[in-house]
């Protein structure tokens, strides 16, 4: 079986030795014989499997013992309700970044709870760029600010981790960034993320959060929503979803096994600078976001002639590289390149990029 490069943006690919571990393990893990998706979410067995892949998180993200580690479900979307309502502490305004539609999506929700600030927006500049730092509007007694790293859409990523002087908790979704690079936990209150770009198959929700702001949810916040509940019972309050966090723990060893973080870093690099390189000297291909925010992980492009765009992706899909059609609210293509595209899939789309280009320019 010839498998194909998967540019989706979520689910993802998977890396292929996971794929193959978990296919040799389906129907026996470990000698009980029995499955993974049959065990109790409460048996020693799966303890083990839950327990080692907390474990090797905590050692990817060198995460301090002073913040818990919750797999969850639900998406990133249950998250943009349970900020507010874990996170407000008697205060009742907090701060949002405008990157894009994700953090557009949080901020409606939020506003279901709390008064919203708006810190700065880049939907001025059709979410092109995203104003420095010192431009912010920050609130000094806001009770989070919020953030979304990397706008899986439209391929806007902060080009470094903020710095400020002020006590306000920083919250920021990473669901399209987590472990593609190394990461300050300490600088942060809670990051969230979504499992199905970097982590593991959809399912699952990792949340990490600093253990000073649990235990304040407004005493209307469902339990299921209420992170302290989830902490007390190491995320098994209800019954978790199992196998995604038994592939994610394989996709935990499989990037410290490629060389941690720091490695992966050095690689989603290249991958990205090579894509842009060839984007931007083609006169035929064109990426419209400010170089210096460019996403490591989502790359947008359009085509000179729009109407060739359906014969583009059929072109694409002959020669095996799939999943290339741009989310339908901007149109375009758009290659996602998580951790565990390989470098020969970038490779591929660009020798095709260049032999379209070269038949219909």
């Amino acid at each position: 079986m010839k498998r194909k490069f998967n540019f989706s943006a979520g689910p993802a690919t998977l890396p292929l030795e996971v794929l193959e571990q978990a296919q040799a393990e389906l129907l026996d893990w470990n000698g009980t014989g029995v499955s993974v998706m049959e065990m109790s979410h409460r048996g020693k067995e799966f303890t083990e499997i839950s327990n080692t892949a907390e474990a090797d998180l905590r050692d990817l993200l060198a995460i301090p013992n002073n913040y818990k580690v919750l797999f969850l479900q639900g998406g990133a979307h249950s998250q943009f309700a349970a900020i507010p309502l874990n996170l407000l502490r008697g205060k009742t305004s907090a701060d949002y970044l405008d990157t894009g539609i994700w953090s557009s999506k949080a901020i409606a929700e939020a506003k279901r709870f709390c008064e919203v600030n708006v810190i700065s927006s880049a939907k001025s500049s059709n979410y092109s760029t995203i104003a420095s730092f010192d431009a912010w509007n920050i609130n000094s007694d806001a009770a989070y600010l919020h953030y979304v790293y990397n706008e899986t859409i439209g391929g806007l990523e902060l080009s470094h981790e903020p710095e400020f002087d002020n006590n306000v908790p920083l919250v920021v979704d990473l669901s399209s960034t987590i472990l593609s690079r190394p990461l300050d936990i300490s600088k942060y209150g809670m990051i969230y993320a979504g499992a199905q770009k970097n982590i593991g198959p959809a399912g699952l929700t990792l949340v990490i959060i600093r253990d000073d702001l649990l235990g304040n949810a407004v005493e209307s916040t469902p339990t299921m929503l209420d992170f302290s509940v989830h902490a007390k019972n190491d995320s098994k309050y209800n019954t978790p979803a199992t196998y995604s966090w038994y592939l994610a723990g394989l996709v935990f060893k499989w990037i410290k096994k490629q060389g941690g973080l720091s490695a992966m870093a050095e690689i989603n690099q290249r991958k990205s600078k090579k894509l842009y390189d060839a984007i931007d000297a083609s006169s035929f291909y064109s990426n419209g976001v400010d170089k210096s925010y460019r996403s490591w992980m989502n790359v947008p492009f359009t085509l000179a002639d729009e109407s060739l765009d359906k014969t583009f992706l059929e072109e694409a899909e002959k020669q095996n590289l799939v999943a290339l059609k741009g989310h339908k609210s901007v149109g375009g293509m758009r290659a996602s390149i998580y951790n565990a595209m390989p470098e020969d899939g970038i490779d591929a789309l660009i020798e095709m990029m260049s032999g379209f280009e070269t038949q219909y320019a």
